[in-house]
């Protein structure tokens, strides 16, 4: 069955060309004719989210994980507006998704129509590429090039893109057969060109005798094993990742917060000072190593990535578009052996830290980083592990990752608005189970995530409730003054018992290490529905905690 409307078909026969099959549909009239095509389909795999801004964030989770393109689906009016965060995170996290909204004709536009508001180009700012196809038939050719030119964006850039189409009624009237066609064409995905005159550079710089790379967000086994044995084995370069970067190497610093501390108390900066700077992947989380290295710049800054070259440290020299295993391999062979122990002189400092972080751990009391803790070490492995922005990521890098996890976290713009819709979208396509680690403010605010039919069994959320924004407690603020408790912290007494009866979660509760480690042997076994572990912390505790940690490091 398909739509009479040929703009409509068009598409659906365009997405289906493309092999874009993961479609989100919202509920709406003016989407009616696309809707009515993709879910009458087999070859589109459906889900309706009716909360915009949530169907982003859930689509944004399945292209995550997929790696490829998936679309979201919206009626006329304000509807659009509410994916603009998720399109914001794809764009900064170079994340395919595909927004195809609805519209009015413009001879409705700005008239007093109703549900109409300025839809063309409304995402433009952080879109690849965007279109507003047109309704009348004779433009049919058109519409192929335009839908071409925007389906090609998304796959060959890895950004989001935005495809307007405006509808005149009738809208529900549906044929057996489409009137119009759609013509495939690929484009041409251009291998870029690496510079030899920087390549020849970068490997007279490889003398140099301090080299440190540091990796930011990765997919999973994104750096094959023979270039990883080949950064561990160089005695001139020193690694630091943090667990987004999903890489497991005992000899790699995966701790930075934790590693720098010290080296601040100590003055020792002006030692740890690299000579050259190698960036790999995406965002960086630690504050500490930014404010570092802009502080202490390399001579040199080199970023390797297929896509983003920042120049976050104000020094960048180059940036390489390509993988770091194809660079490796391209220029390894031409690299001079250096024998400076850069790398042996802080990892031996970085063991001390260890020691001194790990006595410290054993004696705190009941708080989140005691909770961060007991997390850490019960999550078993395999698993896809989701975390939530602000205090819970920056948490998570204060313990090491275990092979076999996979960890993400919406970094591109480090929002709280979507983190549960990200993780449903991820688990549904993911074979591993699912956890989510997030904060009371993260979850609350995107509790209609939990309004979704498609949470697999053995999806888990474990919800870290301090009663408010903690993070805000740790910052350099003034916690004395009358509006911070209402106004930045905003405190709160909600729990999400409630929520977890309404939405058919297992919801069990902790306040206590004792309760934690007893609740935790059991609930990552839990398979009969999703389940909700809610642990709730000191709130005025908790910061003074964690600022005894870094304190004690020295």
């Amino acid at each position: 069955m398909f739509p009479e409307i040929p703009l409509a078909q068009q598409i659906l026969l365009a997405c289906k060309a493309k092999n874009i099959q993961h479609i989100v549909l919202s509920p709406g009239s003016r989407n009616a004719p696309l809707t009515i095509g993709f879910a009458s389909d087999s070859f589109f795999s459906c889900y309706s989210i009716v909360d915009e801004r949530c169907a982003g964030f859930f689509a944004l989770g399945i292209a995550q994980q997929l790696r490829q393109p998936v679309a979201v689906v919206c009626t006329s009016g304000s509807a659009l507006l509410n994916y603009y965060p998720a399109v914001s995170e794809a764009y900064y996290s170079h994340i395919p998704l595909i927004v195809i909204s609805a519209d009015r004709p413009i001879s409705k536009i700005d008239i007093g129509d109703g549900q109409t508001i300025h839809q063309r180009n409304a995402l433009s700012s952080h879109t690849a590429y965007n279109t507003n196809l047109s309704e009348n038939e004779c433009d049919s050719s058109y519409n192929e090039y335009l839908l071409n030119e925007a389906l090609n964006t998304a796959s060959i850039k890895s950004l989001p893109v935005h495809i307007n189409a405006p509808f005149e009624e009738p809208l529900y009237k549906t044929i057996n057969t489409p009137t119009v066609t759609f013509t495939n064409n690929n484009g041409v995905s251009n291998e870029p060109l690496l510079n030899n005159d920087f390549i020849n550079q970068f490997i007279k710089n490889w003398i140099f005798p301090k080299k440190m790379v540091l990796i930011g967000v990765l997919p999973p086994n994104s750096i094959a094993q023979k270039w990883i044995d080949f950064l561990k084995n160089d005695p001139s370069v020193l690694v630091l990742t943090e667990n987004t970067a999903n890489l497991v190497e005992e000899s790699f610093i995966d701790m930075i917060d934790t590693f720098l501390t010290p080296i601040e108390k100590r003055n020792l900066q002006e030692l740890l000072q690299p000579d050259v700077l190698i960036s790999v992947g995406g965002m960086v989380i630690s504050k500490k190593i930014k404010e570092f290295l802009r502080k202490y710049p390399p001579k040199v800054h080199y970023y390797i990535d297929e896509h983003v070259g920042y120049d976050t440290f104000f020094s960048l020299t180059h940036h390489f578009k390509t993988d770091i295993n194809t660079f490796l391999s391209k220029v390894t062979e031409e690299l001079p052996p250096i024998t400076f122990s850069y790398k042996e002189i802080w990892l031996s400092l970085y063991k001390e830290i260890l020691k001194k972080r790990n006595n410290y751990l054993e004696n705190i009391p009941f708080s989140d980083m005691k909770v961060y803790e007991a997390i850490f070490s019960h999550i078993p492995t395999p698993y896809h592990i989701q975390i939530s922005n602000s205090a819970a990521i920056r948490y998570a890098q204060l313990f090491h990752s275990k092979a076999g996890w996979q960890i993400f976290c919406n970094r591109g713009t480090s929002g709280i608005d979507g983190s549960t819709s990200t993780a449903i979208g991820a688990s549904i396509v993911q074979e591993l189970p699912t956890l989510l680690i997030t904060g009371d403010l993260s979850f609350f605010y995107n509790s209609n995530a939990l309004w979704c039919n498609y949470i697999p069994k053995n999806f888990k959320i474990i919800l870290i409730n301090n009663s408010g924004g903690g993070i805000f407690r740790i910052l350099p603020t003034d916690k004395e003054t009358p509006f911070f408790e209402t106004f930045q912290e905003t405190v709160h007494n909600l729990t999400a018992k409630h929520l977890c009866a309404m939405f058919g979660f297992t919801y069990l509760s902790a306040e206590n290490t004792e309760e934690i480690s007893s609740l935790l042997e059991s609930f990552f076994y839990k398979k009969e529905t999703p389940c909700l572990l809610e642990i709730f912390t000191p709130r005025k505790l908790n910061d003074t905690v964690l600022k005894n940690y870094f304190n004690t490091l020295v």
